[in-house]
């Protein structure tokens, strides 16, 4: 079929300040270059030729944003075209395409390129360019692994061209045996064993045929260590003996020793532990929403996503974090993901010697991309990121270059499963076996076997070959298909559930299948694709994204199929269970025999186990230098520690993530007035109605495993558990996830890996009493490449990322390290767990010394972390802990610092106990006659126990606590055995302190002098700078110097509630008991925030009723029968075509549609409501909404990047319904968007639009300075609403937090509901 085409440009695609980044980096390639634009281009497909008025509504559709710039000279331009990737479509496309056909539009697909137009100084030197400089410009301009170059708009077609498919290939094993397999392995990128190679050459030969590409790809991706964990499922040899116990049976050993609460461990895609009785708020089939009882536990899972995000890091962590996020949605019969945490480990951000391989991207492009791509997933879909770490290490280590060049990207969390759905069920022959999801594509070849390999051995296109790109919108519609399934209770239609990741559907059916002991047969040519020319080998396996497969019985299939239909989610019977254990892949497009069946493969042959690895290795001593700290300056210490990339702040990984999507969040990241980036422990509730909850936490102490790799993993697991302690846990109840990584192969990697994981599984966790159900490993971290024929290799150290998850019954006991700065006398007890030791052994401190330290921290003693969790639960019972943290990451100068900032309130450290020789009785120098000198004769002593003291890393915690209450603290430290090694370090020293030393500063004494001392302020902005750095070249500089410039600000009152109305008053009591009200609660595709919406509604005597677009476009559903009508936050299309304006032309732009809504907007009786995505969506619709013809359209914020932050706002005088008698109240409220910037330039009046809220700053002044303003809008205009009051658009999102108990900061009581409650219980007082 030969397809109609349209080219049409676009809007302006590059703002002034990315212009200003990206001019500097291709100067240096081409110092000629003067100038840079860039604008998009469209691309349609239609089978037939658009009719006129198709194409003006075409045109309109694609208007968006600011105009394009015109050349001013096209003589003195190279022009330079970057599409998506050929073969490829974009997730861009997709969601424009879907928004064109619910406009009435007949296109096939609309496609979006990038037009940059790069002025050079004269129109020789365009002719002139050399090729190689047009490519690494090039190189500046695009992704190589989602993006394509083209030299001309015209070849951007190549987009819509039908390619013919590939053919089935055979391996020829019967004539050419072993070397043919060999040569295959190298070519198709299987990173086959050699013994896999002798299995399959066996098992074909007594199959008597050859093996297709097909079945080769298929068995190398099942059975890649990724997938099969071959090493740790191996027996092992050590220096000559053999080990009793695999990797493997020492995990699984703590879940014998403590399977209590644990419901699934090891046999599923997430792990399960014992969860709450809860109240579940569901719309079931659509219809009104309703409170129910229910059973649900706690998922957990965490894996990496290493080798992609080492390639690309954008698509790496986004498509790490969406894979993650379907093993949490495909648990059980079906499940639901809740809270995320993300982390990287990276070698040196700046100032590297050591190069890296030219395909891999450096550090610095890592933790610039990689974070926001990880970010991007979780925001779209509708996930909250509440936890993470970041860890820079690279050294030389004993003669081994140690370090991340090949980076850690782990993506993690924890989701909902009803206890009924826990067990996928055994389905019979004759189950129906679908794809849920988005289409297959070119995309993710060998991803599974790429990332068994050390990063940089892969030849360059398989590495790119290797990665995928990711659509959020789409899973998101896939998961609330699964939602709909899993709620139905034992109706549920969903038999059993796999995600698709490493592999694709090569990988999943089969897993599927062989679960419920079946064989199968698949239609090859039904799985749905979006791309042409695509070999039956890259139908089968590549590792397109988004996508699912089930069991579903034939019977529920049309229940199946309209939920599908509701969400526009594609899916597709692709094959059906059979009680043959046979694989069956059949072609139905051939008419050659040997090529009919792509695979016939009895499933033993495939999964069946393959000869069990034995690893003879030899452990190795390192022969290390102790650390020398001669002549080391204090106050040099704290600028390099504090300033070091672990250590400074995360801020910049923290902003950019939706910490309040679900309004199921308690604890995120940011603590306090100030919101400073300070808490290890994420914290989530378990409804709506209850402070029952979830913990989750992390710990790594990766440089210590360059010295002594058990030791780090005992301290990977303390340190999580520390961490968790914040939240009130107990520790049987504690299920950690372990992620393993190692160099295996590398001297005295593999021994090392083994006595890690046996210190762990075999030793600490059973003393401890918790078990690690779950986890992943990754087992080829290194970087090896060549320079001038010279072989150069990073190999990181053993790596054990601990991710540990604990059920809470009431999460009101969460401690935070926020100082408490009201009380007149309170004291900071460091609780030593290392027993007075000081190991320096890879503490940041010798990192900035380019040391390494012979001694690191370890824990010695478990039991005395078990009596820290309990004595620290018995003074938080007690209600005697004011604040809590650990001694982590830069020690304890670095903890008071952090506790200092988030308190904004000065301390007087005193180190005296903690430099004292011995026990300080026994070694007395007093008994020498010398003593009163003796301190300056050892001055050079007392300096060096000083900088242990204060950086060195060993296992601990510090406290605040109301000074009256120490004698009762340190009785109860006394009765469970830590009081010896507990000291009271200091006083807080708040502003109307009786002792103003210390007031603003931190201020340390030893031997009754102050050896140090420096204004919070000051260390601040060192501890922010990091954050600064980065931020000014990611995002708008501007913005971030605005930021920087305001961190510790000491005259900032911080996040304050001020209200003119009493929130504890329903107003809307007299009407709760009546006739409930119906409420719409409206979403489209990529909508996210709709259950809190509901929530809230019905909190207020509201009956709250699930209405999808879809609803009202096939006319299941009518907005006559509603008198409320509210449009939710989210991605709606993924804010293709602008945020919120595809959601609104998908109305105007339907006849029936515009009708609807206009009818319902003119009816006097109703109102609506439109938060963040749906305020942008209100917007849009201001033609059509009376009263609104002033409202601006709500554009992409000033930073250009998506703010999510609890941010202050003044409720305005003005009509609005939902803020009456709220006028002059000012108080903090959830934002989360990336386009709220009030834009007046081409739509409404900003002198006539009605404000309805404004952000204003902690002194209460409307303020458009950054970050006070997120997204800069004009006099903090964030709310508008009509003359009569009954329609408001708000871009912050009140029902986030409905409940104190949902803010990160508030003056309220924790307990009950906060004062934006009071919007929709004035709606509902408006109705009467």
């Amino acid at each position: 079929m030969t397809l109609q085409t349209l080219i049409l440009d676009g809007g302006n695609a590059l703002s002034e300040f990315r212009i200003q980044q990206l001019l500097p980096p291709l100067q240096a390639i081409c110092p000629d270059l003067t100038g840079l634009s860039g604008h998009y281009l469209h691309l349609v497909a239609s089978e037939t030729t658009l009719e006129a008025d198709a194409q003006k509504v075409l045109a309109s559709l694609l208007t968006y944003g600011d105009p394009a710039v015109p050349s001013s000279n096209d003589k003195l331009d190279w022009h330079l075209c970057v599409s998506p990737r050929l073969g490829t479509v974009s997730p861009w496309a997709s969601k424009a395409t879907d928004i064109a056909h619910n406009c009435g539009l007949m296109v096939r697909r609309i496609e979006r390129l990038v037009e940059y137009r790069l002025q050079m100084r004269s129109a020789s030197q365009v002719q002139n360019l050399q090729p190689q400089i047009q490519l690494a410009l090039a190189d500046l301009l695009h992704d190589r692994m989602t993006e394509s170059i083209l030299a001309k708009r015209e070849d951007a077609l190549a987009l819509f061209t039908e390619l013919q498919a590939q053919p089935l290939l055979h391996v020829d094993v019967l004539k050419g045996g072993r070397a043919a397999l060999v040569t295959a392995n190298q070519e198709f990128g299987l990173a086959l064993a050699e013994d896999e190679i002798d299995y399959l050459l066996s098992s074909f030969q007594q199959l008597g045929r050859n093996p297709t590409d097909v079945e080769l790809m298929m068995f190398a991706q099942a059975n890649s260590e990724h997938c099969r964990h071959k090493i740790f499922n191996a027996q092992f040899t050590i220096d000559g003996q053999a080990q009793s116990h695999s990797l493997f049976g020492m995990i699984r050993h703590t879940h014998q020793q403590n399977p209590q609460h644990t419901v699934v461990a090891y046999s599923d895609n997430a792990s399960i532990m014992a969860g709450h009785e809860v109240e579940r708020f569901v719309a079931k089939n659509g219809g009104a929403y309703a409170k129910e009882k229910a059973l649900h536990h706690v998922l957990m899972k965490v894996e990496t996503h290493n080798h992609p995000t080492a390639i690309s890091p954008f698509p790496g962590a986004s498509t790490g974090a969406g894979g993650e996020i379907r093993d949490e949605g495909a648990t059980g019969r079906g499940s639901k993901p809740k809270a995320g945490l993300t982390g990287f480990t990276v070698s040196k951000l700046w100032d590297s010697p050591h190069g890296k391989p030219d395909h891999m991207a450096s550090p610095l492009q890592i933790m610039t991309e990689g974070p926001l791509g990880g970010a991007a997933f979780n925001n779209e879909f509708g996930r909250p990121n509440l936890l993470g770490y970041f860890r820079e290490y690279e050294q030389e280590v004993d003669g081994v270059l140690r370090g991340y060049h090949k980076p850690i990207m782990i993506a993690g969390g924890l989701g909902v499963i009803d206890d009924i759905q826990t067990q996928k069920i055994q389905f019979p022959a004759g189950t129906l076996l679908i794809q849920l999801g988005g289409p297959g594509m070119l995309i993710g070849m060998g991803g599974s076997a790429a990332s068994s390999m050390a990063s940089g051995t892969n030849a360059a296109n398989l590495d790119f070959d290797s990665v995928q790109r990711g659509n959020p919108e789409i899973e998101r519609r896939a998961q609330e298909v699964i939602n709909h399934c899993w709620v139905m209770g034992k109706d549920n239609p969903i038999l059993a559930i796999h995600d698709v990741g490493a592999g694709g559907l090569s990988n999943a059916f089969p897993e599927l299948t062989n679960d419920a002991g079946r064989g199968a047969r698949f239609d090859l040519r039904a799985v749905p694709l979006e791309a042409s020319g695509l070999s039956p080998k890259e139908i089968w396996s590549n590792e397109s994204q988004e996508r699912y497969v089930l069991a579903i019985a034939p019977e529920s299939l049309p229940q199946f199929k309209a939920f599908c239909e509701r969400e526009r989610c594609p899916f597709a019977v692709v094959g059906v269970a059979t009680e043959e254990r046979q694989l069956i892949l059949a072609d139905d497009l051939t008419t050659s025999p040997e090529t009919e069946k792509p695979v016939d493969m009895p499933m033993n042959v495939l999964l069946g186990k393959p000869p069990k690895m034995h690893r003879d290795v030899k452990s190795l001593k390192r022969n290390i230098t102790p650390l020398n700290l001669t002549g080391v300056d204090l106050q040099d210490a704290v600028v390099q520690v504090l300033s070091h990339p672990t250590v400074a702040s995360k801020r910049f990984l923290i902003t950019i993530g939706d910490r309040t999507v679900g309004g199921l969040t308690h604890r995120d990241q940011m603590v306090g007035p100030w919101q400073v980036p300070v808490a290890d422990c994420a914290v989530t509730l378990a409804d709506y109605q209850s402070f029952q909850g979830e913990a989750m936490s992390m710990g790594e102490r990766t440089p210590l495993a360059s010295v002594d790799a058990a030791a780090s993993g005992r301290m990977a697991v303390a340190e999580a558990i520390t961490n968790l302690l914040a939240a009130p846990i107990e520790l049987d109840r504690v299920k950690l996830s372990a992620n393993w990584m190692a160099a295996c192969g590398e001297p005295g990697e593999d021994a090392a890996l083994y006595e890690t994981v046996k210190a762990v599984g075999l030793e600490l966790c059973p003393a401890l009493g918790v078990s690690i159900p779950v986890g992943k490993d990754s087992l080829s971290m290194k970087t090896q490449w060549s320079v001038d024929g010279q072989t150069r290799k990073v190999t990181s150290p053993v790596s054990l990322i601990v991710s540990a998850f604990a059920s809470l019954p009431d999460v009101r006991g969460t401690l935070t390290p926020q100082l408490n700065a009201t009380l007149d006398d309170t004291s900071l007890i460091l609780i030593d767990l290392s027993q007075g030791q000081s190991r320096m052994g890879g503490s940041i401190l010798s990192q900035v010394l380019n040391q390494s330290g012979d001694q690191v921290p370890d824990l010695d003693t478990p039991a005395s972390l078990v009596s820290l969790v309990k004595v620290i639960n018995q003074l938080r019972k007690q209600g005697k802990l004011l604040a809590y943290h650990d001694r982590s990451d830069g020690g304890l100068f670095c903890a008071v610092a952090e506790m200092c900032f988030a308190g904004q309130v000065g301390v007087a450290i005193n180190l005296d106990m903690l430099v004292t020789e011995g026990d300080g009785i026994s070694d007395s120098r007093a008994d020498h006659g010398d003593a009163k000198n003796w301190a300056q004769q050892v001055s050079a002593r007392r300096h060096e126990l000083t900088l242990k003291a204060l950086f060195n890393e060993e296992l601990g915690v510090l406290i605040q606590i109301n000074t009256q209450d120490r004698t009762d603290v340190m009785q109860a430290l006394r009765d469970h055995g830590l009081s010896k090694h507990s000291h009271v370090i200091g006083k807080t020293r708040p502003v109307h302190a009786a002792v103003q030393k210390g007031v603003g500063e931190i201020s340390i004494w030893r031997d009754t002098q102050e050896i140090f001392s420096a204004k919070l302020e000051d260390l601040h902005q060192v501890w922010d700078s990091v954050s600064w750095k980065i931020c000014q070249q990611r995002d708008n500089p501007v913005c971030a110097d605005s930021e920087h410039a305001s961190a510790g600000h000491p005259a900032n009152p911080g996040l304050h509630v001020s209200l003119t109305f009493k929130p504890e008053e329903n107003v809307a009591g007299p009407w709760l008991n009546l006739a409930k009200p119906k409420v719409a609660i409206l979403r489209e595709q990529g909508v996210n925030s709709h259950v809190e919406m509901a929530y809230a509604f019905a909190e207020a005597g509201f009956e709250s009723h699930d209405v999808h677009m879809t609803d009202l476009q096939s006319g299941r559903v009518s907005l006559k029968d509603f008198q409320g009508l509210v449009a939710c936050g989210g991605f709606s299309y993924g804010d293709t075509l602008g945020a919120g304006i595809g959601w609104a032309r998908s109305i105007t732009f339907n006849p029936a549609l515009s009708e609807q809504f206009k009818s319902y907007f003119a009816r006097q009786d109703t109102f609506g409501l439109g938060v963040c995505n749906g305020c942008q969506m209100f917007a849009e619709l201001a033609d059509i909404v009376p009263g609104a013809q002033d409202w601006p359209r709500f554009t992409t914020n000033q930073s250009e990047r998506f703010e999510a932050r609890l941010s202050m706002v003044e409720v305005l005088p003005s009509p609005s319904l939902f803020f009456q008698d709220m006028a002059g109240s000012r108080l903090p409220i959830a934002v989360a968007h990336g386009e709220g910037f009030a834009n007046f330039k081409y739509r409404g009046n900003a002198s006539k639009a009605i404000g309805a809220m404004r952000f204003v700053d902690n002194w209460g002044a409307a303020t458009e300075a950054y970050p006070a303003n997120p997204n800069g809008s004009p006099a903090g205009l964030t709310a508008v609403t009509t003359a009569d009051g009954r329609f408001t658009a708000m871009m912050p999102h009140p029902e986030r937090v409905f409940r104190n108990v949902q803010m990160s900061f508030t003056t309220g009581d924790i307990s009950s509901h906060s004062p934006w409650l009071r919007m929709w219980q004035n709606a509902r007082r408006w109705l009467k």
